[in-house]
Formats: structure tokens, C-alpha cells, sequence
């Protein structure tokens, strides 16, 4: 049924059951910065809702910012997200340069968490960076339909079901700042030439669902995190798979995390043959821990190994001069999140609780020391490798 417009006060009040409610799920509901933290993050969902809701449709698609840098809920530092709306009965042309990041990689589904009340199939449909051969001169074209393109067709065609509803996209970057993130453009080929004007009434559905999101969206992150900390324990990896709406062919290592402001842990793994492996630090909200101005997070290409070929790394509230350190940025818990993404192996790393001096008794004696000249440059590339990426 076609409403009317509300008067403001109405869309305000539906804010109010998440402050309340969601309030509950956190670990320390009664400590006044966790209850700030928790404020400052509705307020990012609320402009993360924006984006989601008004800014594009399925006849009109654009690629917008999704869980990058200002939208916290766990996204992979070196990935940045992308988001469009579609209609799995239109055809939609997507034309872009491949540039050299590291991976390339677009699902399709319909029901993206947060937007709906229940969960739907998340990803009906995967098309990596093998399947994206790009020309020559680095460009390629997608075309997305659910029946097969007319004979002739020189780009590459991807198949979608008629229900899909929208496409994830990942930039995944190894070095960040030096390699080229890929630029691309998205057309539904079905549709009228301009953009309509949304109704009243669209207007009215699409506030109501963007100011209800939290609702949605914070219990089943909050789940993911808590339940990781009810069934595993403290310090301890635990293996998962994609939990229904992460990579095909990536496996997880998840753990929770507690430690004191003069204690360290020491994260200790093999690391695998494969494509691509990072952790990295969430605090205890499910947000990333800062990574554009702290080393939160580490992957294959900015991390050293150890001489006998495992990755250590220690993790601790202040610097201990060791080059892999993984910054909790102040939280004394949260989660860890690794990666092992096309790996011949998913092997379990471990975690060792030791006093911060005492650190060098538990790390191979060839271990280098880093300066404080040395950490300003390693935060210094770190920054400006993040900012020289395009997140939003």
C-alpha cells in the first residue's frame, strides 16, 4: 500500500530500539566507552544505510562503497568492497581496466545481509580473476544475464540467476599503494535512458529500512563474534569456512582475544603454498582495529618470516620492536581474523600469553630489532599505501 510521507519525528523514533536493544549484546553493556564505541558505530550505519538504500537501483546500478574504510564491521583491510543493486531478468554491461592488484572477485545473490529480515542465498554465483582475461591493453567488459549473449560476443559472459538481486565485488591488494587498483563501470542494458525521480512513498520505505538496519545487521555480526568467543575460548584459533557469506576457497582462523596492557600474545603459524594469506585485529564490537594509521593487520606481502619459514607475530597494546606487530590499537579483547585464500594447506597458528618484557625469550634469537626510525617509515609506507587506494 502507497503512504504518505511521515513527519521527521516518526523516522527519528525508529533509532530508538537499537540504542536500547542492541545495547545488550555487548560485552560490557555498562562500561560507558563500550556503550560510546557502540553509539559511534550506529551512527556509521546509519551513513552506511544511505549508500545502500537511496544511492543507486537495479535499473540504475552503481558500484558503491560497502565494508571499507569508514564502515568498520570486520572488512578485510586489504580488500575494497563494492556493492550494486540488480535485477537477475535485465542484462547489465560491466566495462573496466584490471589494473594489478592482487585478486579480482565478484558474487552474486540476493538478500544482502542487513538489507533484508532474513538471510537469503547469499551467493548463487562466483566470477574470479582467472575467469577475467583482460585485453591487452588491460581492459576488460562483463556482460551479466541470465540467458547466453547473441553469437559473437567478444567479452566475457556471466551467467546469473533470475532472482539475484545484487553484486559484491573485492579489490584485493597485496602492496598497497603500488599496485593498481582495477577501475570499472556498471550499465543495466534493460532500462530507460535516464533515472527516475523516487516516489514519496519509495522514499518513505527505503528511510524506514535504512534507519532500521542496525537491527538487522548488528545482531548477526555481534553473533558471529560472540559465538566465536563462547565456543572457542580465550587465545585459541579455531579453523572455520566462509560462514555462508565469505569466499568460496578461503578458510578462516578465528580466535578471541584477551590481553593485558603489559602482556603480549605470540601468534605463531606455517604458512601455506597458495594465493593469499593476512590476519588481522577486530575489537570487541566486530569493527577492524584502525589499519590506515596502525599496523592492525599484516598479509603475505608485509610481513617477514622467520628463518625456519613460520610467520610470528606479537601482539600487544604498545611496540615491541619487532617488525611483525600486530597493534591492538588499546582494546585489551576482541577477535582475530586470518585468511588462507587458495591455499594448498589451512594450517591452525597458535597463541602464546607472555609478559611483554619477556618477549625475546619466546621469539628465534636472529629475530631483528626495529627502531623507532625504522617503525615510522614501515607506518609512514603504511598510510599512504592505504589513502593511495580507492575506498569509497
Amino acid at each position: 500500500m502507497n503512504r504518505a510521507i511521515g513527519n521527521w519525528d516518526e523516522y527519528v523514533d525508529l533509532l530508538k530500539p537499537a540504542g536500547q536493544d542492541l545495547l545488550k549484546l555487548l560485552w560490557k553493556p555498562e562500561d560507558d566507552q563500550y556503550k560510546a564505541d557502540f553509539y559511534r558505530q550506529l551512527v556509521m550505519n546509519i551513513s552506511y544505510a544511505y549508500f545502500q538504500y537511496f544511492q543507486s537501483n537495479s535499473e540504475h546500478p552503481e558500484f558503491m562503497p560497502l565494508w571499507n574504510s569508514v564502515f568498520m564491521f570486520q572488512p578485510n583491510p586489504d580488500d575494497v568492497y563494492y556493492y550494486a543493486p540488480l535485477d537477475g531478468t535485465k542484462r547489465y554491461r560491466i566495462v573496466g581496466d584490471r589494473g594489478t592488484i592482487r585478486m579480482l572477485m565478484f558474487q552474486f545473490g540476493r538478500g544482502l545481509i542487513g538489507m533484508v529480515d532474513e538471510v537469503g542465498q547469499q551467493f548463487s554465483s562466483f566470477l574470479n580473476d582467472d575467469e577475467i582475461v583482460p585485453g591487452p591493453d588491460g581492459k576488460f567488459e562483463i556482460l551479466l544475464s541470465a540467458t547466453p549473449p547473441e553469437p559473437g560476443y567478444k567479452g566475457i559472459w556471466h551467467e546469473i540467476q533470475e532472482d539475484v538481486d545484487y553484486t559484491l565485488v573485492r579489490m584485493r591488494s597485496y602492496d598497497w599503494g603500488n599496485e593498481i587498483d582495477t577501475r570499472m563501470a556498471i550499465e543495466c542494458l534493460d532500462a530507460p535512458l535516464q533515472k527516475r525521480r523516487m516516489s514519496a512513498a519509495e522514499i518513505d520505505e527505503r528511510l524506514r529500512r535504512a534507519l532500521t538496519l542496525s537491527e538487522r545487521y548488528c545482531p548477526l555480526m555481534y553473533g558471529l563474534q560472540n559465538d566465536s568467543k563462547e565456543k572457542i575460548g580465550v587465545n585459541k584459533f579455531n579453523l572455520q569456512t566462509n560462514h555462508g557469506i565469505g569466499l568460496v576457497q578461503q578458510y578462516y582462523w578465528v580466535a578471541y582475544f584477551e590481553v593485558g596492557e603489559d602482556e603480549a600474545l605470540i601468534l605463531e603459524t606455517d604458512i601455506p603454498k597458495g594465493r593469499y594469506w593476512n590476519v588481522q585485529t577486530n575489537d570487541p564490537y566486530f569493527n577492524t582495529v584502525e589499519y590506515v594509521y596502525r599496523q592492525s593487520s599484516l598479509n603475505g606481502h608485509q610481513a617477514r618470516l622467520d628463518s625456519d619459514g613460520k610467520f610470528r607475530a606479537v601482539v600487544s597494546h604498545t611496540d615491541p620492536g619487532v617488525h611483525n606487530w600486530l597493534d591492538t590499537g588499546g582494546f585489551t579483547e576482541g577477535t582475530f581474523y586470518g585468511r588462507w585464500t587458495q591455499c594448498e594447506s589451512n594450517p591452525l597458528p597458535t597463541l602464546k600469553r607472555v609478559k611483554l618484557a619477556d618477549i625475546r625469550q619466546h621469539l628465534p634469537i636472529d629475530t631483528p630489532v626495529i627502531s623507532e626510525p625504522e617503525r615510522r617509515e614501515i607506518l609512514s609506507k603504511r598510510r599512504l599505501g592505504a589513502q593511495l587506494r580507492r575506498r569509497w
